[in-house]
C-alpha cells in the first residue's frame, strides 16, 4: 500500500513539474514582442546621415541621381515599399518591386508572385527594415556583388537537415534612375517555397475574403483558426484537470487533498495554454501571429505558475498555522498571515519580471530603477522595517509569550498582544503600554511567568539583647521549619546570622518556594512569617525597629525566664552533639522534610502537603 502511494505520490508530481515547467517551444529566428514594437521605429538620424555621407564618399555623383518615386533608390526603402503595398492590398503596386524581367512565368503573374511573396516573408523570415541599409549603393562589406543585398535567409527542413534559400535584392536601370527590385534567383523560389508554406488545400475550399482581409496584420482565417484550436485546447483542459482533482482529492495525504482543492483553475490554465501551444503547431501562421501567441502563451503559462505558487503559500499557511496551534505555538501563528503576504508579494513582482523578459523587453534598468526605489524606501521606512524585524525576533526567540507577566525596563505587567510592529501590555494600573517592537525586542525583558519556583528571601532584624545562643536556638529552628515545610525546597533552604545593622542583628532567610503562581506564593510566604515570628517569641527575643529605646528600672526587657530555657536547649545540644551549625546534617534534613502540616493547624485543610488554598 505505501508502494502504491508512493508511486501515485510521484505521477502527479512529475505531471504538475511537466504542466507547469515545460517551456514552449519557439520557432526559429522567431522575433519577440520588443522586436515587432521596433520594427517602425525610424533609424537613428545621426547614423542615417553617417551613412549617407559614406554613400556620398563612395559615389561623389550620388547627388545627381534622379529619385524613385516609388521609393526603391535604396535597399531599405524598395522592402518598406513592397511590404506596405501588400499590407494594404495593392498587389500591383507590389509587383512594381518585383525583378520579373526575364523570369519564367511558371503559371504565375507578377500580383500573384508578389502576393505569394508576402505571404511567404510573412510565415517563414522576420525582416527588421531598420536593419537593412539606407545607402542608394547597399552595403559593401557583406561580401556579395556590388548589385545584390541580401535582405535574410529562408531556412527549409529537409532530409538532409536544414537549407536555406536567400532573399536577395538585386540593382538594376530603369528609366535611367538605378533602383532596387526583389532579385530573379529568389523569385524562382517563391512558388515552390509557396505550395511549401502557403495556405495549401484550404484556398481552395474557403472563401478568398478570409485570406485577404486582415486583422492587426493577421488574416482572418487564421484568426478562425486560433478561436477553434482555442475552444477545443478549453474542453479538452477541463476534461484532464477534472481527472487530475479528483485523483488529488482521494489521496490520503492533506497536502494532496488541499492541492486538489485548490490547484484546480491554475492547473487548468496551465494545461489548456500548452494543449493550445500543440494545437497551434497544425496551424500555417505568420510570424507575427506566432509571435503574438507565444508572447500570450508565455504570459498565461507564468500567470498560471504564479497563480499555482499563490495558492500553495496559501495551502501552506493555513497547514502551518494548524500545526503551531496543535503544538501550543499560538504566539507565532500572527508571524504567518504578514509573511504569507511578503511571499505572494514576491511572487507577483518575480511574475511580472518574467512577463517582461519573456517579451524581449530588457529588464535590467526596470531592476535597477526597482533596487534605487528599493533603498529609497528602505530608507524611508526604516523604523517601520526595524520594528518588523524586531517583531520577527519576539516571534522567533519568545522571551515572552501572550498571557505572561514581565518586567521590561522599569515596568512590570501582563502582555496581551505581540503584533508585527508593537508589543501591548497591560500595566499593574490596569493601563495598557504599547511598546515598538524594535525598543521592545532590546530590552532586558524578565519572564515572571515562566518561574519554576519564587524566591522567599527576608532580613530578620532582631534586637541587640539578645544573645548568642537565642540566635543559635532561632536559627536552629527557623531551619527545621524551613526544611520542615512542604512548599519549601529544602536543598536551597537556608538561614544566616549576616551581620550586625544600626538597630538590629540581621539574619537573613534563603529558600524556594515551590509554587508558580504569585498569589499562591504570598500566602505561602504569610505562614512562613508566622511561624518565624513564634521561633523568635520562643526564643525570648524580639524584633528590632530602628528608634532609640530608653530603658527604665522598672521594664521587664527581654524575657529572661524564656531566654533561659532557650540558652538551656542550645546547652544540650552542644552535649548531645546536636547544634546544627553552619549546616544540617543531610539524614536530618531528610528526617525533617515534611514533618510539619500545610496550610497551619486551624486551617479548614490540616493535612500535611496538600495544597490548602483559602478565597
Amino acid at each position: 500500500m505505501m508502494d502504491g502511494n508512493r508511486y501515485f505520490r510521484r505521477c502527479l508530481l512529475a505531471l504538475l513539474a511537466f504542466t507547469l515547467l515545460m517551456p514552449l517551444p519557439r520557432a526559429v529566428a522567431q522575433p519577440t514582442l520588443a522586436d515587432v514594437f521596433q520594427r517602425d521605429t525610424p533609424p537613428d538620424a545621426t547614423a542615417g546621415a553617417a551613412e549617407q555621407q559614406s554613400g556620398d564618399a563612395a559615389e561623389p555623383d550620388q547627388a545627381a541621381v534622379p529619385q524613385d518615386e516609388l521609393g526603391r533608390d535604396t535597399p531599405r526603402g524598395s522592402v518598406e515599399g513592397f511590404l506596405a503595398a501588400a499590407s494594404e492590398g495593392d498587389y500591383e503596386k507590389a509587383a512594381q518591386y518585383l525583378g520579373v524581367r526575364g523570369l519564367p512565368n511558371a503559371g504565375m503573374s507578377s500580383t500573384d508572385l508578389a502576393h505569394a511573396l508576402k505571404a511567404v516573408l510573412d510565415r517563414t523570415l522576420w525582416i527588421d527594415t531598420g536593419a537593412l541599409s539606407d545607402d542608394p549603393g547597399g552595403r559593401s562589406e557583406d561580401g556579395l556583388p556590388a548589385d545584390r543585398e541580401l535582405v535574410g535567409q529562408i531556412p527549409i527542413e529537409g532530409e538532409d537537415g536544414v537549407a536555406t534559400v536567400d532573399v536577395l535584392l538585386q540593382r538594376a536601370l530603369e528609366g535611367g534612375v538605378p533602383i532596387w527590385k526583389f532579385a530573379g534567383a529568389t523569385l524562382a523560389r517563391v512558388p515552390y517555397l509557396y505550395d511549401r508554406f502557403g495556405y495549401g488545400i484550404l484556398e481552395a475550399y474557403l472563401p478568398a475574403i478570409l485570406f485577404e482581409m486582415q486583422i492587426a496584420g493577421i488574416p482572418l482565417v487564421e484568426w478562425l483558426g486560433v478561436v477553434l484550436v482555442a475552444l477545443a485546447a478549453i474542453v479538452l483542459a477541463y476534461l484532464i484537470t477534472g481527472v487530475v482533482v479528483w485523483l488529488l482529492r482521494r489521496h490520503d495525504s492533506e497536502l494532496f487533498q488541499q492541492l486538489g482543492r485548490f490547484a484546480a483553475g491554475p492547473l487548468r490554465l496551465a494545461v489548456g495554454v500548452l494543449i493550445f501551444a500543440a494545437g497551434e503547431k497544425l496551424l500555417s501562421l505568420t510570424i507575427l501571429a506566432r509571435t503574438v501567441l507565444s508572447a500570450v502563451e508565455t504570459m498565461l503559462l507564468i500567470v498560471a505558475m504564479a497563480w499555482t505558487a499563490l495558492r500553495l503559500v496559501d495551502v501552506l499557511g493555513a497547514m502551518l498555522t494548524r500545526r503551531l496551534v496543535a503544538r501550543g505555538q499560538g504566539s507565532v501563528v500572527a508571524i504567518v498571515p504578514p509573511a504569507r503576504k511578503v511571499v505572494k508579494v514576491l511572487v507577483v513582482a518575480f511574475a511580472l519580471v518574467a512577463m517582461l523578459a519573456s517579451f524581449g523587453f530588457n529588464v535590467t534598468a526596470l531592476i535597477a530603477g526597482l533596487g534605487v526605489g528599493g533603498i529609497a524606501f528602505a530608507l524611508a521606512a526604516q523604523k517601520t522595517i526595524e520594528n518588523m524585524f524586531g517583531g520577527v525576533t519576539l516571534f522567533a526567540n519568545q522571551p515572552v509569550r501572550v498571557g505572561d507577566f514581565c518586567r521590561f525596563g522599569d515596568k512590570v505587567g501582563t502582555v496581551e498582544d505581540v503584533g508585527l510592529y508593537s508589543t501591548r501590555v497591560r500595566t499593574l494600573d490596569r493601563t495598557v503600554i504599547t511598546v515598538p517592537n524594535a525598543d521592545f525586542a532590546g530590552l532586558q525583558l524578565e519572564n515572571i511567568s515562566r518561574r519554576d519556583k519564587i524566591w522567599y528571601h527576608p532580613t530578620i532584624g532582631l534586637r541587640y539583647e539578645t544573645s548568642p545562643d537565642q540566635i543559635r536556638y532561632i536559627l536552629v529552628a527557623v531551619r527545621e521549619m524551613l526544611y520542615a515545610h512542604p512548599k519549601v525546597d529544602p536543598d536551597a533552604a537556608r538561614i544566616r546570622f549576616v551581620g550586625f545593622g544600626a538597630s538590629s542583628l540581621d539574619l537573613e532567610v534563603f529558600a524556594y518556594v515551590q509554587v508558580t503562581d504569585f498569589g499562591e506564593f504570598l500566602e505561602v510566604a504569610e505562614d512562613l512569617n508566622l511561624r518565624i515570628m513564634d521561633i523568635v517569641a520562643e526564643a525570648g527575643s524580639g524584633f528590632a525597629f530602628p528608634s532609640q529605646t530608653m530603658y527604665v528600672e522598672q521594664s521587664e526587657g527581654v524575657d529572661r525566664a524564656a531566654a533561659e530555657r532557650a540558652e538551656q536547649k542550645v546547652s544540650e545540644w552542644r552535649q548531645r552533639k546536636e547544634l546544627y551549625l553552619p549546616r544540617f546534617p543531610s539524614d536530618k534534613i531528610r528526617e525533617l522534610r515534611g514533618r510539619l502540616s500545610y496550610p497551619p493547624e486551624g486551617s479548614p485543610v490540616t493535612t500535611a502537603g496538600e495544597n490548602g488554598r483559602g478565597v
